[in-house]
């Protein structure tokens, strides 16, 4: 086993990447989420490079049946992948509907496992499942060797020092999906860790950049729920309203090139161009543009940081004309400060910070609770439990699931006085 370093950056700074032949074979798990349908697009679009040997959904069955039939029309050397299905009814559906024989895996989060676990060869798990449910199939990659390339933050933000142990210990690589930290590796490039001074996060501002406080209060969930850059699941959408999204990627930014948290910076950049800036020791700050297209950091972490051609826009430096960058508004967006504190008081405050808000979040697409008392929720959560040392995943799912308990009494209490 290899040791865990002093200063363990998850992204290889200063380290080759892994070498594997083509066609890498790849798992995705969230096959039918976002990330899941635009990296089999990548897919479709490169079937001499890539090659699926598992995939997962949660509950859409059907709709994966519609992206496998597309994969076979565009791959079809390559036998149809392993499928896992975590909810157990759906997966009953599916296995009485015939569609996938004996390629079906079992069902709940054992699933998600197996599909990482069971095919012979694996070079890539791109890991797109949303909330914590993402740390276990993580470990197991990591424990595999592999290449991860990482979408669910919530991996680091739960787990981050077990992903850290498991990656170094094993020979894995972490390499990441979110736009933000995909463009701080493409600007960390060739670089070490020495050389870095500061990372400079860019935040949309979301739907709400120019909202009152006092309006906030009254949003419905339509308003949430309309991004004005990126289109991604609800979630996702949510936590880019609240900016607890952007909290999140301080954290996440924090475990991958291990920055400390006084050097990790978020800026609103309200049109999207920047993804993010690293500056160096020396004062030079490096950034990465494009357009809003998640499949080019999913590729970029799919290939290992290689350039390959991918249709779509391209950015056009005179029509954008300016560059605009505002400070965040920490007293309206309260769930950026409440996650670099929970960052900062480490151990299980992250997994409290991000277990009250998956809670208060699916309450607030429920119709249970508002926009507003999320913060609200995750604060009080926050403030009532202590924050613990996490020395394994039995410790990080307890932590998670007393966590959830105190989010879901205050959602209870929420809703029984707005009754």
């Amino acid at each position: 086993m290899n040791p865990v370093p002093e200063s363990p950056s998850l992204y290889p700074c200063g380290r080759p990447l892994l070498s594997f032949p083509e066609p890498l074979k790849l798992v995705i798990l969230g096959a039918t989420g976002s990330i899941g349908k635009q990296t089999l697009e990548i897919v479709r679009a490169n079937p001499e490079r890539l090659q699926v040997v598992a995939v997962s959904c949660r509950g859409r069955w059907q709709d994966l049946i519609q992206e496998l039939d597309l994969l076979k029309t565009a791959c079809p050397a390559f036998a149809l992948p392993l499928v896992a299905i975590t909810d157990p009814l759906a997966r009953k559906e599916a296995h009485h509907s015939g569609n996938f024989g004996s390629r079906l895996l079992g069902e709940g989060s054992a699933a998600l496992l197996e599909a990482v676990e069971t095919p012979e060869d694996v070079h890539v798990v791109v890991n797109g499942v949303v909330g914590a449910a993402g740390l276990a199939p993580t470990l197991a990659a990591a424990r595999r060797g592999v290449r991860i390339a990482l979408a669910n933050k919530e991996s680091l933000v739960v787990g981050g020092d077990l992903v850290i142990r498991e990656v170094f210990e094993n020979g894995a690589e972490v390499l990441p999906v979110d736009s933000e930290h995909s463009a701080m590796a493409q600007c960390l490039s060739g670089r070490t860790q020495s050389e870095v001074h500061k990372l400079i996060l860019t935040a949309s501002g979301g739907p709400f950049r120019q909202t009152s406080a006092a309006e906030m209060e009254n949003v419905n969930l339509a308003q949430v729920l309309n991004h004005p850059t990126w289109n991604m699941g609800p979630k996702v959408t949510v936590d880019s309203a609240t900016l607890m999204n952007k909290g999140l990627e301080v954290i996440e930014a924090h475990y991958l090139f291990c920055v400390p948290y006084e050097r990790i910076d978020v800026v609103v950049h309200p049109g999207s161009y920047i993804h993010s800036l690293v500056e160096f020791v020396d004062g030079a700050l490096l950034a990465q543009l494009g357009t809003p297209d998640m499949k080019l950091p999913i590729q970029y972490a799919i290939s290992g940081e290689k350039h390959w051609p991918l249709p779509g826009s391209r950015l056009d430096l005179l029509e954008i004309g300016q560059l605009v960058f505002e400070p965040p508004d920490r007293e309206r967006f309260p769930c950026l400060e409440l996650a670099r504190l929970a960052g900062l008081a480490g151990g299980s405050a992250t997994i409290a910070l991000n277990g009250a808000n998956e809670v208060a979040v699916a309450a607030l697409l429920a119709g249970k609770i508002k926009y507003a008392d999320i913060p609200r929720i995750i604060e009080e959560v926050l403030s009532s439990q202590p924050s613990l040392s996490v020395a394994s995943l039995q410790d990080a799912l307890a932590f998670d699931t007393q966590a959830r308990r105190a989010a879901e009494a205050l959602v209870a209490r929420i809703s029984t006085t707005a009754s």
